[in-house]
């Protein structure tokens, strides 16, 4: 129990065997962000080693408390354990998640059952779950698997989803140099989810990325 002061010894003990590399990323108020310069900038935004050979590499947000990261399982399989900053035996005991496989084909293991995940294919997981693990199929050619969190008060099922099942846009235009294609995986069109919305937006040739028109969105956490 955090709240008291003591600290369960079966959930210490997993917390410190934890095989996630983490970091705490805090909230800054927006007008001091007028104040940083880019050192700054890319060190309070910037998540810069996102997929590692063998390891999971994650940040843990304090916007929404948010989880962000990736795993690339290589010559072993990974398991997405949780630490210090959940305050939670597992990753997903009051959270949910999202990945996208971004690699070589791979497969996601949720409490034992198994989910192939090719090029662009996404995974969508409700709170609850105990253990989720990732692994290639080709060490040559591994698997990528961006990954999505939030804090959830209810669990959904457990739903692959293969990019033809996503739901497409076509936005930008050549003029604005800004053409791309945005699917959204975790919507909910496509699945059911507590909080999270995830997608993949690929750029068409000779666009790039851009925030034009000017715009925010606004969180929805609550």
């Amino acid at each position: 129990n955090f709240s008291e002061g003591t600290i369960d010894m079966n959930m210490l003990a997993v917390i410190l065997a934890t095989t996630v590399n983490f970091t705490t990323q805090t909230a800054c108020h927006p007008d001091d962000f007028k104040h940083y310069d880019t050192a700054t900038i890319r060190s309070r935004f910037v998540m810069e080693k996102v997929m590692e050979p063998d390891r999971i590499n994650v940040t843990y947000t304090l916007y929404d408390r948010f989880v962000y990261g990736g795993a690339m399982p290589v010559t072993k399989d990974l398991d997405l354990d949780s630490f210090l900053e959940l305050k939670a035996e597992n990753f997903l005991d009051r959270r949910e998640l999202g990945v996208i496989n971004v690699g070589g084909s791979g497969v996601v293991t949720v409490d034992g059952e198994e989910y192939a995940l090719d090029f662009k294919e996404a995974l969508y997981v409700g709170c609850g779950k105990k253990k989720v693990g990732f692994k290639s199929n080709d060490a040559k050619n591994p698997a990528k698997f961006y990954i999505n969190s939030c804090p959830a008060h209810r669990p959904c099922p457990t739903v692959l989803i293969p990019m033809d099942k996503a739901r497409y846009n076509h936005l930008g235009s050549q003029e604005t140099v800004n053409e791309r294609i945005l699917r959204q995986y975790v919507h909910p069109a496509v699945c059911e989810s507590c909080q999270l919305s995830m997608g993949m937006t690929v750029l068409e040739p000779g666009s790039v990325w851009n925030t034009m028109p000017a715009h925010t969105h606004e969180r929805r956490m609550e």
